[in-house]
């Protein structure tokens, strides 16, 4: 008996989770295509993964069903769909069409039925089914032949469900689904339930019982009184519930399940409609596919990506084989590095992977070649694309191989980051099956299969060149990825390559300091608490506060008091214990995280630590760094401050020269609000502070007081990251009513801000995304969220993002200049590190004043606004002198 598998994907559930998990993709014509694209690349993965001999999509027919002749409220609370994503359900079945797959939708039913209706059949036919859907409610349809697989994260990562893995996730049959929905009800379809019961208790209760109707037969059996009220007064919401949620099976369809059976697309067909679409990287793939093909039939099995174990290895190990590569290598060439260690630092190289489309190359360096026999790769002449940019030039660099910025790189790491900031760690393998459809493993350096994996997955990084350029283009990004991002790279490794100079004597000398302090601080506490006790122990912390001292604390729980930071921070005015208790957690992290911490990873052949900068990982555009984090120092103590004492030049008549943007992002608010008054302070060169005390207060700014002043920075600054009424009064321990009307005060006097604020939300919610000045986006799929609290989130990022997000675009263009203004000066001057607004450079003390120049002029030009960049620059023998 052949082989026959159907598969029935929720063509509304796809089609919407694609919508909010893509950036805003259009076309020539202004359509609107995330979502169809999105939809396209699940569909190429079913095809390729599942390869079925049958297969459906279902839709919703329209908003009224035979659920609302129920309960007229179901789905009552939904938000309104984006015209953008209404627009593209045709084109999604137009691409359907395309494909030559079926796709159903039957009046006053919803997709779901549909698809409970066919796998019924298939069921009955001991048929293999799978159901594709990120609606839990289809869980209820799985059994011994039907399975489901649910969208996870995005539209590609999904969770399989067989019923052993259904039973894993919830402790319940399939079956129980709907009585599951029964009890606790569903928001996003306002399926009531039982008013109190969640999902623990829903799941304890139908452990006992298996069904909505047996648990209220036995109610007075239920655990607790007011849980057995609740089932009493709610008993005909609880039957309705289960009942909406119910996935109606006999739906009356035109077809059978024979006539869903699938033979595969014609690629021509489809092309034709990528075209239409603008699937540029799509049609690339699907020209090869045609290309390649030895017939002008439909693809075999619907399968798309091609396999990368066809393309033939080229192992080159001798001068010989060397010498006839150089006469023939294609260009543009993917390059990786092949690594004995993951610490790309320190590690060596085995070797070199060298891809074209259709050729796999690997350049062993263990025998007889060395690295400096391959140093024509990194030659101008040859187009090079590569994953990580940054990593290969400080590998190459350690090995005495110096690779400049006048070759024609292209980073698929940038350029995936720019497109999609939002994705965290960029993967190679998330881009190549985005992209190219194609499913790559990692690569294990134990196995003999590693030499020819790296070699053929050089082949694809030159096929995602174009797509990638093509999308840059697309959303306006070149510019930033080619005159900021890229040139950004090679400034950034050679800050790793250099390092910071640490003296570890120094540092032991602060740690001995601190420990001292621990000691001190430890007494103190002992003596104020009237009792010794481990103060690193929450449990005996929290009797100690609470049960002996009597300190206000919240409701005890299971594991006993909370001890937390912001709780301790609420403490504070009722004991004196409280402060020395922060203080010494303080003290403590110093000296095991910062002291101990740095002392591990100085490298002893250099002296220096050597940190690793991440150029494509947070949201905003921020570098970060790691190994270790020489951003995170706290430098609000002056214990953590003078951790930057052991931070020298690296030599005897070197200094440090800091240079830090001055209030750069309340300039940049100035910049974008176009408020006047906060434009004019600025010109006048007045301490902003001071003038929005005054303005809100409607004081001179001789009157204004300290107080006045921090009341007025904590506005400034939290007005940035769209601060509530409750965060003010948490940050300033002010009554709630009395930072609302400081917010509002603040309004009125700066009426260009609140309206920057409403304009920029409200711009997000037609995007989908917001941008800086450089046109860094950042794309906020929570915008539109049901929840709340997401879309509260959503809409404090929007206002912050492009405030943040330009001033991460202004120091990374700053650094640019200053590496270009050095590289072409005869200064020995050398930047060593970036830490949010600062830059920190080591230069020979007689350079110091040409330096400053040097960094100021850079700084301060690096990008014109409506208000002037302002840089605070110092220099002294250690980073703390500097500031």
């Amino acid at each position: 008996m052949s082989r026959t598998k159907l598969v029935l994907i929720d063509g509304n559930s796809i089609t919407y989770r694609a919508f909010f998990a893509l950036p805003a993709l259009s076309n020539a014509r202004g359509q609107v295509t995330n979502a169809v694209f999105g939809f396209t690349q699940m569909l190429l993965k079913i095809l390729q993964d599942e390869q079925p001999t049958h297969i459906a999509v279902a839709f919703d027919a329209g908003k009224k069903t035979f659920r609302h002749d129920h309960f007229e409220a179901y789905k009552g609370t939904r938000q309104e769909t984006p015209n953008e994503l209404r627009e593209q359900f045709p084109l999604v079945r137009e691409l359907l069409d395309a494909f030559g797959i079926r796709w159903i939708e039957v009046q006053n039913f919803e997709a779901d039925d549909i698809i409970g209706t066919l796998s019924r059949f298939s069921d009955a036919a001991d048929m293999e089914t799978l159901i594709v859907s990120g609606d839990k409610d289809l869980l209820q349809l799985v059994s011994e032949h039907v399975h489901a697989v649910l969208t996870k994260k995005g539209i590609t990562e999904v969770d399989h469900y067989d019923p052993a893995a259904v039973e894993a996730r919830f402790s319940l049959t399939p079956a129980q689904i709907v009585d599951l929905k029964g009890l606790m009800g569903d928001s996003s379809d306002n399926i009531p339930g039982v008013p109190g019961v969640g999902e623990k208790t829903a799941i304890k209760l139908l452990n006992m019982y298996p069904s909505v109707e047996e648990i209220l037969e036995h109610i007075d059996e239920m655990p607790g009184a007011k849980l057995q009220e609740r089932l009493r007064e709610n008993r005909d919401l609880a039957l309705l519930s289960k009942q909406l949620a119910t996935i109606h099976r006999d739906v009356p369809i035109e077809c059978t399940v024979t006539d869903l059976e699938y033979a595969g697309y014609d690629p021509k067909t489809v092309q034709q409609m990528f075209q239409k679409l603008e699937f540029k990287s799509l049609v690339d793939k699907i020209t090869r596919e045609i290309d390649s093909s030895s017939t002008d039939g439909a693809a075999k099995d619907g399968e798309v990506a091609s396999s990368l174990s066809n393309i033939p290895v080229t192992v080159v190990d001798t001068a010989n084989d060397l010498e006839a590569l150089w006469n023939d290598l294609p260009s543009p060439i993917g390059l990786i590095a092949d690594m004995d260690s993951k610490d790309y630092q320190t590690a060596n190289i085995l070797g070199l992977a060298v891809g074209s489309e259709d050729r796999a190359i690997y350049i062993d360096l263990t025998g007889d070649l060395e690295l400096i026999d391959v140093a024509p790769l990194w030659a101008p002449e040859y187009e090079k694309t590569v994953f990580d940019l940054k990593t290969l030039i400080v590998l190459l660099d350690a090995h005495g191989q110096a690779v400049h910025a006048d070759g024609d790189w292209f980073d698929v790491l940038l350029a995936a980051y720019l497109l999609n900031p939002s994705e965290g760690e960029v993967r190679l393998s998330d881009i190549v099956e985005r992209e190219l459809h194609i499913t790559i493993g990692t690569v294990d350096a134990k196995t003999e299969a590693r030499v020819e994996t790296l070699a053929r997955q050089a082949t694809l990084l030159p096929q995602l060149r174009k797509p990638l350029r093509d999308a840059l283009s697309a959303q306006e990004l070149d510019d930033l990825y080619r005159d900021v991002e890229l040139p950004l790279a090679f400034v950034l490794a050679r800050m790793e390559a250099i390092g910071f100079y640490v003296d570890a004597e120094r540092l032991r000398n602060i740690g001995e300091e601190l420990t001292q302090q621990l000691t001190g601080l430890t007494k103190d506490i002992y003596a104020l608490a009237g009792v010794d006790f481990n103060i690193n122990s929450p449990k005996q912390l929290g009797e100690i506060l609470f049960d002996k001292l009597g300190l206000p604390t919240s409701k005890k729980t299971k594991t006993g008091y909370s001890t937390s930071a912001d709780v301790l921070e609420r403490l504070a005015p009722y004991h004196e214990v409280v402060a020395k208790i922060l203080e010494f957690r303080q003290v403590g992290k110093l000296q095991s995280t910062y002291v101990e911490g740095l002392l591990k990873v100085i490298r002893p052949e250099t002296g220096r630590v050597h940190t690793r900068f991440h150029q494509a990982l947070t949201a905003t555009g921020r570098l970060s760094s790691s190994e270790p984090n020489l951003q995170n120092i706290p430098v609000r103590m002056e214990e953590g401050r003078k951790l930057r004492l052991a931070f020298e030049p690296s030599y005897e008549d070197w200094v440090i020269v800091s240079a830090d943007y001055s209030q750069i992002e309340l300039r940049i608010l100035a910049h974008l609000s176009g408020d006047e008054a906060l434009i004019d302070a600025f010109r006048q060169g007045m301490d902003i502070h001071t003038r929005t005390a005054a303005d809100v207060f409607e004081v001179s700014p001789e009157e204004v007081t300290s107080l006045m002043r921090r009341q007025a920075k904590a506005v400034n600054f939290g007005i940035v990251y769209g601060i509530s009424d409750y965060g003010l009064s948490q940050n300033l321990n002010i009554p709630r009513a009395q930072a609302a009307k400081f917010i509002a005060d603040y309004f009125d006097k700066f009426p260009g801000v609140q309206r920057y604020m409403t304009d920029i939300v409200e711009g997000a919610r037609k995007q989908g995304y917001v941008t800086t000045l450089l046109n860094r986006r950042r794309y906020l799929p929570d915008i539109h969220s049901k929840n709340f609290n997401l879309r509260s989130f959503a809409e404090r990022t929007a206002m912050n993002t492009p405030i943040q997000g330009t001033a991460a675009d202004i120091i990374k263009l700053a650094m640019v200049r200053i590496d270009k203004a050095l590289a072409t000066s005869d200064l020995k001057a050398r930047m060593l590190l970036q830490v949010h607004d600062e830059l920190i450079f080591e230069c020979p003390e007689q350079e110091a004043d040409t330096l400053i120049e040097v960094a100021r002029d850079n700084m301060e030009n690096a990008l014109t606004l409506n208000v002037p960049l302002s840089v605070d620059i110092h220099h002294g023998k250690s980073w703390y002198e500097a500031k």
